[in-house]
C-alpha cells in the first residue's frame, strides 16, 4: 500500500432515518484535504443526491435481517431500533468490524443518554444530545470513540462549577474573605512544595 492511500478518514456518512425513510439526522463527511484522483471526494454533494441515496438505502435495508450490506460502492452498517434506523456508511476499503463498532457505540450511547427510550419522538425532543453524541463518535469522517459510556459521559457531563451570580457575596467583607482564603491556599501549597 502506498503512502498516498493512507488516511484516517473512514466514515462517509452517519444517518438516522425513521421508518418512512425521512431524515432525522444526517451527516455526510468528506476529507479536509484533497487526495489524488479525488478518490475520497463526496459522492453526494447535493441534498437531492443525498436523499436519493437515503431512499435507495432505506428500500434495500428496511425489514432485512442483516446488519452489513454493500450498497452503491459503500459498506453500510446499520441497526434498527424501535422506529428509527441508524446507519454508518464507509468506503469499500473500510473495515466492517470497525464500522459495526461505531454503529453499536452510537446506539448504546443514545440509549444511555435517552434513558433507553430510543424512538423518533425522543430523538427529536433531544436533538442536541443526539447531535453531540454523533459528533463525539465521528468528527469529519474520523472515528474518535467507540465506547458508549465515554461518549455519553462527554455529552452529558454537567458543568464543573456553579456559575450562578446570585450566590456571590460582592460586599467588602465577602471580598476580604475570598482574599484571605486565597492567601491561605497559596501558603499551604508553598509549604507542600518545600
Amino acid at each position: 500500500m502506498s503512502q498516498a492511500n493512507v488516511t484516517l478518514f473512514t466514515v462517509d456518512a452517519v444517518l438516522i432515518l425513521d421508518n418512512d425513510s425521512h431524515r432525522i439526522l444526517t451527516k455526510y463527511y468528506q476529507p479536509p484535504h484533497p487526495y489524488p484522483n479525488n478518490q475520497y471526494a463526496s459522492q453526494y454533494p447535493t441534498i437531492k443526491e443525498q436523499r436519493a441515496f437515503e431512499k435507495g438505502l432505506f428500500d434495500k435495508t428496511h425489514k432485512q435481517g442483516t446488519d452489513i450490506i454493500l450498497f452503491d460502492n459503500h459498506v453500510v452498517v446499520y441497526k434498527e431500533v424501535v422506529d428509527v434506523i441508524i446507519y454508518v456508511v464507509g468506503g469499500l476499503n473500510e473495515n466492517e468490524t470497525l464500522l459495526y463498532q461505531v454503529v453499536l457505540a452510537l446506539r448504546d450511547s443514545l440509549e444511555i443518554l435517552l434513558k433507553h427510550s430510543l424512538d423518533k419522538r425522543t430523538i427529536m425532543d433531544n436533538y442536541d444530545l443526539v447531535s453531540l453524541a454523533v459528533d463525539e463518535t465521528v468528527d469529519d469522517g474520523i472515528i474518535l470513540e467507540t465506547d458508549a459510556a465515554l461518549i455519553s459521559a462527554r455529552v452529558s457531563r454537567p458543568p464543573a462549577y456553579d456559575a450562578s451570580v446570585k450566590n456571590l457575596d460582592l460586599s467588602e467583607q465577602g471580598l476580604l474573605n475570598a482574599y484571605q482564603m486565597a492567601k491561605e491556599r497559596l501558603a499551604e501549597r508553598l509549604k507542600q512544595a518545600l
